[in-house]
């Protein structure tokens, strides 16, 4: 996982340029006999040695840093503009790296779907009774049907040390774009037309005439949204998988490399701290 990632290359570089001999536990009043860590010691040793330090630092933190955790990613776009497929496909590639949050719906499943993998299918009196008991982050109604993030499902994947996956509507966005417990990554597929749109969505036959002309009428409002300038940190376009999936993945990877950046300073600051004497 990244976490293991940058502590195993912090770690390393420590260890590559270590020029003092280091005690042990890390007290300077240690007795000499507990001075046995030297710079002469293999550097696969003193790497073991630093590892086995910042994991301790990490155990620490770790409470803090899983709650807060990578920035989650928000992706959005209308029924039928390819999202499913497109997070499908980051799965494969990495599959270690995220972990999809399960959302909360009102609407009944469609074939193939499985509870509590593609969604939590609930009835409308549970789902109104765990708003009201405030266990949501974000909630909207979508073609008649409530649908809803729960902290739980977010905190499920944070503690696991991965970036959560919300796959949400328009109105979700909305309440969550500015909070300060997600601070999230915010991607909108956009489909290449509506009539390609209204294409891919009767080649489902999974909608009614009624059905399909109220999903039409919504992603009108979300294509609008979802493109107008800063509510959304991208916007991927798909009148072409393979494209589609490389802007997706160019975005995520750079976006990951910088949160990784930040940790590796982190980590770096942790052994630099850490208190060093001359035996």
């Amino acid at each position: 996982m990244l976490l293991n990632n940058v502590l195993y290359r912090s770690a390393s570089a420590a260890a590559a340029t270590t020029t003092r001999r280091f005690c042990v536990t890390g007290n300077r009043s240690a007795s000499p006999c507990q001075r046995t860590i030297f710079l002469c010691l293999p550097n696969v040793q003193r790497q073991h040695i630093l590892q086995q330090y910042l994991a301790k630092a990490f155990s620490s933190l770790n409470g803090k840093m899983v709650k807060q955790g990578p920035r989650p990613l928000v992706i959005c776009g209308p029924s039928g503009s390819g999202k499913s497929t497109l997070l499908k496909k980051l799965f494969k590639e990495f599959p270690d790296t995220f972990g999809f949050s399960v959302s909360h719906t009102t609407r009944k499943p469609r074939p193939g779907e499985e509870n509590g993998v593609h969604y939590h299918f609930v009835s409308v009196e549970e789902m109104q009774g765990a708003i009201e008991k405030g266990e949501f982050i974000e909630t909207a109604v979508f073609s008649g049907n409530m649908y809803g993030t729960s902290k739980k499902a977010v905190e499920n994947v944070q503690h696991q040390g991965k970036v959560c996956v919300l796959d949400i509507e328009i109105e979700g966005v909305k309440q969550i774009r500015n909070s300060d417990r997600l601070n999230p990554l915010l991607v909108f597929v956009n489909p290449p037309s509506i009539e390609e749109l209204e294409r891919r969505l009767r080649g489902r036959q999974t909608e009614t005439e009624e059905s399909l002309q109220k999903r039409l009428n919504t992603a009108r409002k979300e294509i609008e949204y979802g493109t107008e300038a800063g509510n959304f940190d991208v916007v991927v376009q798909n009148n072409n998988l393979k494209q589609a999936y490389e802007d997706l993945r160019n975005f995520i990877v750079r976006e990951l490399e910088t949160q990784q950046g930040q940790d590796v300073f982190f980590v770096t600051s942790l052994v630099s701290n850490y208190k060093p004497f001359e035996v």
